[in-house]
């Protein structure tokens, strides 16, 4: 009986370690000084941990002092009503580091129950002694004695701007780092300005949690480093590009020393704040231009990407949607990436391209999935072909131009339920759906005929002469009116050109409730698609082909004055920036509207067709 007790304990215990998440954290210092004293903790959020084992290469390239040393703690939250109690056990060790390198501690291990655990692996970087601490050994207090008598050095406190790469093609992105060094005690830092970045799209890296100070060695002492803010850079447009300065108002604590100091002094000592203000030096990129031969599908990508479709089927009825999705995934400015054009056959009905974006900025650059989801509507059976999608990018590790091909896709569209010749309805400007014609066809009347005479002859008179000759030009005007309205609909370049304001409308109602509902970035997104698809439609040439420079001489052919062409880019600008860098308040939105909507209208009077 007390074996069956003890072997229910038994499994109730392992299945309870089962139940809850085991975590098993490695924690230490990214950066000591060789000699110096630092501490390596596992943590486990278990008690049931046997056969503790941390890796040889810890005492590989440290000496262990001290360790391991065992603590447990438990907390207890309240959360939604219900207790959750928690409890961890932490493997503490004391280290001193032997030479200056960086070093790899490969992950501890432990057993809980059945299974083994391993922690995470911890890189530590060790710096050289500092040369003012060798010289003087004095090190971080020597900083703040001659700060007391001679006050705040230069080069005990100082920011820095990092640019990872100072030679850089346009469109390539590159990181920005706002880096304070100091060798002083530093107590706050206030008044944080940086530089605008003109001549860049900016996207901001998010700073997670407090400031993060690590040990760093720049110029031959190890300064105390946090980093202020991370920026990934897009060049514009070729040329030296200089990023101006970034200003910060440091607050030191400093020792106030007397003129004669006693014994008690060294007891008693006091302190001031003093307030410094930090100045960065201007720095130059050097942007060199896209080379030449640029692919006919280029439209301004730069890094790396791959490209996958997918369709949704290939034989359907009349009527009824295809929908091809392609995914665009890489590294570089993915956002900017305008969608490339899949063809359609010319009876099928396009709509808009839908697109969601998955895009992470870090250090190493922006990177994710950028997938557009395209939906026609074939509107008469046969046999029809999607011929290839290309998209091309710039890469700049290779230094060339690649295009990247999906296949082609062949669709058999067999008849609608209404049969191939059924008349249909297409509502252009709403995209509504098809609606066949209803019958329209009475009965000839049946029975009894009555005739009422008539003195009056009709037949031969003047008025009967009239009204044949009035229903002829009427059937002749209508007629006329009738095959040019069948001519212009058969010609679709000039239905999207009469259809462009209408729908550049449509598109920006949908700015609107987004300019009330005060949503920045997704509001310059749709002022952006309505005016790139407004100039689509009334140019009449296909998006993926559109950029600022032929818009611009295509707008003059038809007589747009440069005032009018330059608000329209001004607004294509203001909206692209506004996107990576978002800054605005709901006042800049709205005027921004309304300049759209009057630019808009101002090109409706010019352009008239």
């Amino acid at each position: 009986m007390k074996n069956i007790i003890l072997f229910f304990i038994m499994v109730v215990s392992i299945t309870t370690v089962k139940a809850q998440d085991i975590t098993f954290v490695g924690t230490a210092q990214p950066a000591v000084v060789v000699g110096q004293q630092f501490q390596i903790a596992y943590t486990i959020n278990s008690l049931q941990g046997t056969d503790f084992r941390m890796s040889p290469t810890a005492t590989e390239n440290f000496d262990n002092l001290m360790g391991p040393s065992v603590s447990t703690s438990s907390s207890t939250q309240i959360v939604n009503g219900k207790a959750l109690n928690s409890t961890t056990r932490t493997y503490t060790y004391i280290f001193a580091a032997k030479k200056e390198g960086t070093f790899t501690i490969e992950p501890a291990s432990i057993k809980v129950g059945n299974s083994e655990y391993k922690s995470n692996p911890l890189t530590i970087k060790v710096l050289p002694p500092d040369k003012a601490a060798q010289a003087q050994g004095g090190g971080q207090a020597q900083a703040g004695n001659a700060a007391s008598s001679a006050g705040i050095s230069n080069d005990g406190i100082f920011l820095r701007i990092i640019a990872s790469n100072r030679n850089v093609y346009e469109q390539e992105g590159f990181l920005v780092t706002f880096k304070l060094y100091t060798l002083y005690n530093l107590r706050g830092a206030s008044s944080l300005k940086f530089p605008e970045f003109e001549g860049f799209l900016a996207q901001d890296i998010e700073q997670k949690g407090d400031t993060q100070w690590v040990l760093e060695n720049y110029n031959g002492h190890n300064y105390n480093t946090a980093i202020l803010k991370q920026t990934v850079l897009y060049p514009q447009r070729s040329g030296q590009i200089t990023i101006g300065s970034a200003k910060v108002d440091a607050i030191v604590r400093l020792r106030n020393q007397s003129r004669g100091r006693s014994f008690f002094d060294d007891f008693f000592d006091t302190y001031q704040d003093v307030q410094k203000e930090l100045t960065t030096q201007p720095i130059t990129i050097d942007v060199k231009p896209l080379p030449s031969g640029k692919p006919a599908s280029f439209s301004g990508s730069v890094g790396s990407f791959t490209m996958t479709s997918t369709i949704n089927k290939t034989s359907l009825k009349a009527n009824e949607a295809v929908t091809i999705n392609l995914v665009i995934k890489g590294t570089g400015n993915i956002k900017l990436a305008k969608n490339p054009e899949i063809k359609f056959p010319n009876d099928f009905e396009i709509y808009d391209p839908k697109v969601e974006n998955n895009i992470r900025v870090t250090t190493a650059g922006s990177s994710g999935t950028k997938t557009i989801e395209y939906m026609a509507i074939p509107r008469f059976a046969g046999d029809f072909e999607i011929p290839p999608v290309e998209f091309s990018y710039f890469d700049t590790k290779a230094g060339a131009y690649k295009t990247l091909t999906t296949e082609a896709y062949k669709l058999h569209v067999e008849k609608g339920e209404g049969g191939a010749d059924a008349p249909v309805i297409s509502n252009y400007t709403n995209r509504e759906s098809v609606k066949f014609l209803g019958k329209d066809i009475r009965y000839i009347r049946t029975g009894k005929v009555h005739f009422i005479k008539n003195k009056d002859i009709f037949f031969g008179s003047f008025l009967y002469i009239m009204a044949y000759l009035m229903l002829a030009v009427l059937f002749i005007v209508f007629f006329i009116i009738y095959r040019k309205q069948v001519k212009e609909n058969s010609n679709i370049a000039l239905v999207r050109t009469k259809k462009a304001n209408k729908t550049a409308v449509r598109r920006l109602k949908k700015a609107e409730k987004l300019l009330h509902e005060n949503k920045e970035e997704p509001f310059y997104e749709e002022v952006l698609r309505a005016l790139w698809g407004y100039l689509s439609d009334k140019l009449n040439i296909p998006q993926s082909e559109l950029n600022k420079e032929n818009v611009a001489v295509e707008l003059a052919k038809y007589g747009v004055d440069d005032t009018l062409i330059a608000e329209f880019l001004d607004i294509i600008n203001t909206c692209e920036f506004a996107r990576y860098a978002p800054s605005g308040t709901s006042g800049a939105m709205d005027k921004l509207f309304a300049e759209t909507i009057n630019a808009i209208d101002n090109m409706e009077k010019t352009i008239k067709k």
